[in-house]
């Protein structure tokens, strides 16, 4: 809640028309009262962030009128002017709720500094509120992930791409990592010793997504019994995370689009234009051209978000990210907690990196998770998986599968042979019970495969006529 509509309370016309004129000077929204009486009807009528106090009024002493101002409205800042200033009563005016006690007569720059005094200290409760509301959170702000990573090329670019205010638009499936980009962006900012605020516009209805980005006056709607500032403001000078932006309403899209061009907006319920410096990044799960062609979002605003975009690849197309991450969420997990898992079996990695991994990252982490708590054993094993993912077994290589087609059965055997006889054709043609010609033939339809084996195909075979050719099942 910044400072901005305040109330000069003085029987004194002279030093209260001063005062009035030199806040009004500096921006500030001012209305004046006589006395004490006045200053409570018109405090019971609407809301002030802050208030100047004659000490010494008829009808009411600024003392009474703190004490009233203070049941109603314990977050507004009181400031109590006295021309009789004594220890005593600046003591007893701090224990009722004063923010500070000044001494007629003052000069404007005297003003000026106790002004902007209270406006880093209503910025510090406010941020304080956020952080504190947030402090269940749990973000990982760090990648973990193998040297040969896809991912490599991303974190490259965060440096590069930190260094500008422009706004960044981070595309990736669910669980990805999206928010560790978008953290990791802000970490090496010149912005990071500013707030970093993140919302979640999937979360939200219009209406309180819109109050939560903009703020609101008191009374805009019902249940607003504060004036309350928006994750805009309490990002300003820092940097705004825009989770799931493809979620947020036309109303919502066109109010985000005039902050990126003109950096201003209004409360809810409000007509003071507000101003900000704030660096925006956004992230989605969807594809925003599809969501164009539908209607779902403005197009202007996409090129205005996607000045820099990220994308953040799935994990089964890093796949050797997943033994890393499986080893590293597992000392995490298991550190703290009486479990008696120690390690993954290699054949448990094995499965781990067939599986496709829908969830990514966050599907992982909780399957780890899930198996410290729960298995019994020093070693995690692919059996261990079978009622947690869809994960089979990986297939001895001696065993079928039903599924298979004959042409696969009978391309796998002749590999195993050629491996079993280093390569030696005419050798694995006399195991085989087929001509060398047959299984020369047979080879050549499989050329695609033949780099994944490693083997020199021409070697034991000296007639290269061709012939009919044979089934193995003659």
């Amino acid at each position: 809640m910044s400072i901005e509509k305040i109330l000069v309370v003085d029987d004194d016309d002279l030093s209260r028309g001063y005062l009035s004129e030199a806040l009004q000077r500096n921006g500030y929204s001012v209305d004046n009262a006589s006395d004490g009486q006045e200053a409570v009807s018109l405090t019971d009528k609407q809301n002030y962030d802050m208030l100047f106090l004659d000490m010494r009024m008829p009808r009411m002493g600024g003392m009474k009128v703190l004490e009233r101002v203070k049941k109603t409205s314990k977050e507004t800042t009181v400031v109590i002017m006295t021309a009789y200033g004594s220890i005593e009563s600046a003591v007893e005016a701090m224990q009722k709720g004063a923010y500070d006690y000044i001494i007629k007569p003052f000069s404007v720059d005297n003003i000026e500094l106790l002004l902007k005094r209270v406006q880093e200290r209503q910025k510090l409760i406010d941020e304080n509120k956020y952080w504190r509301s947030k402090l269940d959170s749990n973000v990982e702000n760090e990648f973990v992930i193998d040297k040969q990573s896809k991912m490599f090329g991303v974190l490259n670019n965060v440096k590069r791409m930190a260094q500008s205010k422009a706004s960044v638009l981070i595309q990736g499936e669910s669980g990805t990592g999206k928010e560790i980009v978008a953290h990791s962006i802000y970490t090496h900012s010149q912005r990071n010793s500013k707030p970093f605020i993140k919302v979640n516009c999937a979360a939200l209805s219009e209406s309180l997504l819109e109050s939560e980005l903009f703020g609101h006056e008191k009374g805009a709607f019902t249940g607003a019994d504060l004036k309350r500032m928006g994750r805009f403001e309490l990002a300003n000078g820092g940097t705004l995370l825009l989770d799931e932006i493809s979620e947020v309403s036309p109303k919502i899209q066109a109010k985000l689009l005039r902050v990126l061009e003109q950096e201003e907006f209004e409360r809810v319920g409000g007509v003071k234009t507000l101003k900000v410096d704030v660096r925006i990044i956004a992230t989605t799960n969807r594809d925003l051209g599809q969501e164009i062609e539908k209607n779902n979002f403005r197009q202007d605003l996409y090129f205005r978000l996607n000045v820099i975009p990220v994308i953040v690849p799935p994990l089964r197309e890093r796949r050797e990210d997943i033994p890393v991450l499986a080893e590293y969420f597992l000392e995490k997990f298991k550190t703290g907690i009486n479990t008696p898992l120690k390690r993954i079996s290699k054949e448990a990695i094995d499965a781990l990196v067939q599986y496709d991994w829908p969830g990514n990252v966050r599907e992982i982490k909780n399957l780890i998770h899930r198996c410290t708590v729960m298995i019994d054993s020093e070693v995690l094993l692919s059996e261990h998986f079978e009622n947690m993912l869809n994960v089979q077994k990986p297939r001895k290589t001696n065993e079928l599968s039903v599924g298979q087609t004959i042409e696969d059965v009978e391309k796998e055997l002749i590999y195993k042979t050629l491996e079993k006889t280093g390569g030696n054709k005419t050798r694995a043609a006399e195991i085989l019970d087929v001509t060398p010609r047959t299984l020369r033939n047979k080879l050549s339809r499989y050329k695609e495969l033949q780099s994944g084996f490693g083997l020199n195909i021409e070697a034991g075979i000296d007639d290269g006529s061709n012939v009919v050719e044979e089934s193995f099942s003659h």
